[in-house]
């Protein structure tokens, strides 16, 4: 099996083929990256990213959607997870406008390969690893995604590990926990030797029993001293509100 590899959706809104064509090609370069569609309606353009929040979207803002930047707009009041905006304009005229509405990076069409590159290269390097959503299990031609928000926690057994996702399923790869441990988003924490645990589903941690209860299944995961520091930190951010109970 290959490495694991964090996922990076992107959208187009787009409809110059030639544009369209020329992006994928660039970015068939980067296995991170996967498209997730191509649209130029408003509508439908909003509610994919909406409902699969990709991490970058290459907008061409002439006109191919009514009041581009409205929609650039109207998307950051529903969603949290802004994502990289790249414009695409045949004229330099709306530049301003571009800079002004926080978009990351603007390309001049007719799109040279370059420059696509050079952008692509810039959202790399502006979105940590660790920010992700998605994981891409590769074993020869086979790729199996996760997303990281339906891992309840992993749990290693000798130099493989196994997912355990919210939907019951368990799914194994032949990588050691550390290999997971380096790539995993800030709210997974390495708690035992043998698990790390997604923050998210914790719903009690018990210390007299060293034991954290997984929300969905009441899985109890146990944790050690060794890791107490990550047990204090994940402990302070889920008791921003906390009160004496009557147990």
């Amino acid at each position: 099996m290959s490495p694991p590899t964090i996922m990076r959706n992107y959208f187009i809104i787009d409809t110059d083929q030639d544009s369209v064509q020329s992006i994928k090609n660039v970015l068939e370069d980067y296995y991170e990256f996967n498209c997730i569609g191509v649209s130029s309606d408003y509508d439908e353009a909003m509610n994919i990213i909406l409902k699969e929040t990709p991490d970058l979207v290459f907008f061409n803002i002439d006109n191919v959607i009514e009041n581009s930047f409205k929609f650039a707009q109207e998307l950051n009041l529903f969603n949290d997870d802004f994502p990289v905006f790249i414009a695409i304009s045949a004229s330099k005229d709306l530049v301003y406008d571009v800079i002004k509405n926080g978009f990351f990076d603007f390309l001049l069409s007719p799109l040279p390969e370059l420059e696509i590159r050079k952008s692509v290269l810039k959202v790399l390097k502006k979105i940590p690893a660790q920010s992700r959503k998605n994981i891409c299990l590769k074993s020869y031609k086979d790729y199996q995604y996760l997303k990281t928000d339906e891992i309840l926690f992993l749990k290693a057994d000798n130099n493989t590990t196994d997912f355990y996702m919210n939907d019951g399923n368990i799914i194994s790869a032949f990588k050691t926990l550390k290999t997971f441990e380096e790539i995993l988003p800030n709210n997974f924490h390495r708690i035992h030797k043998s698990y790390i645990i997604n923050k998210n589903f914790v719903s009690r941690i018990q210390y007299g029993k060293f034991t954290c209860t997984i929300k969905r299944n009441d899985y109890e995961v146990p944790f050690t001293k060794t890791y107490i520091g990550n047990i204090e930190s994940m402990n302070k951010a889920l008791s921003e509100y906390s009160y004496q109970s009557l147990n």
